[in-house]
C-alpha cells in the first residue's frame, strides 16, 4: 500500500502536467475525473463504506473487496462513456449508500465472495454515473484514470478508518454507529 502511494506521489510530482491535463482549458482531464467521486457526497459515502467494510472483514478482503469495486466501476464507466443506458443509476447509487451502511452497522461476518458480488453490483452504477457525467471535451483515458484514482484513495481512507478503529476501546461500536449514520443518510437520499 505504501509503495502504491509513493508511486502515485512520484507521478504527481514528476509529471504535474499529466495530473492537470486540460484542466486550465476546462476540457476535463484527470482532475475532473478525480473530483467526481471525491466531491459527490453519495459516491464518497459509498466508497468510504467499501473501505470500512473491507477492513471490518479483514484478511484478503481488505484488498479484494475494494479492488472488485474499482474494476467493475471502470467497466460501468466504459458503458457510461459509450452512452449505453442503464435503468435507475441514481437509485442504484443511493441504495449502495443505504445497504453498505446497514452491512457495516450489522458487523456480521459475510463471505468475501458475497461482499465482492454486492460491491461489484453497486460499482457498475457508480462507474456508469462517472462515465455518463464525463465533460463533453474530456480526454476519456485521463478522466477514467482520475475517477479510478479518486475512488481508490477513498477506499484507502475507508480502510484506514476501519483499521484505526481497533485502537479504541469501543472501536467496533464506533464503526457500527458510523455505518448506521451512513445508512440513515442513504435512506434520506432515497425518500427525498
Amino acid at each position: 500500500m505504501k509503495k502504491f502511494l509513493n508511486i502515485f506521489i512520484f507521478i504527481v510530482l514528476a509529471f504535474p502536467s499529466f495530473v492537470f491535463a486540460h484542466e486550465v482549458e476546462g476540457a476535463g482531464g484527470f482532475l475532473s475525473g478525480f473530483n467526481h467521486p471525491v466531491l459527490g457526497f453519495d459516491h464518497l459515502l459509498a466508497m468510504l463504506s467499501v473501505g470500512i467494510l473491507s477492513a471490518q472483514m479483514g484478511g484478503k478482503a481488505i484488498w479484494k473487496v475494494p479492488a472488485t469495486f474499482v474494476v467493475v466501476m471502470l467497466i460501468g464507466g466504459v458503458f457510461g462513456i459509450n452512452g449505453i443506458n442503464f435503468i435507475s443509476v441514481e437509485l442504484g447509487i443511493m441504495c449502495s449508500v443505504l445497504i453498505l451502511g446497514i452491512v457495516i452497522a450489522a458487523d456480521k461476518k459475510i463471505p468475501t465472495f458475497i461482499a465482492m458480488l454486492v460491491v461489484g453490483f453497486f460499482a457498475i452504477f457508480h462507474g456508469h454515473a462517472h462515465g455518463t457525467e464525463m465533460p463533453y471535451l474530456a480526454e476519456p483515458l485521463l478522466y477514467a484514470l482520475g475517477f479510478v484514482t479518486g475512488t481508490a484513495m477513498i477506499h484507502i481512507a475507508g480502510v484506514m478508518i476501519g483499521l484505526s478503529s481497533s485502537k479504541f476501546n469501543d472501536g467496533q461500536q464506533l464503526l457500527k454507529l458510523l455505518g448506521a449514520g451512513i445508512a440513515g443518510i442513504g435512506f434520506h437520499m432515497l425518500v427525498m
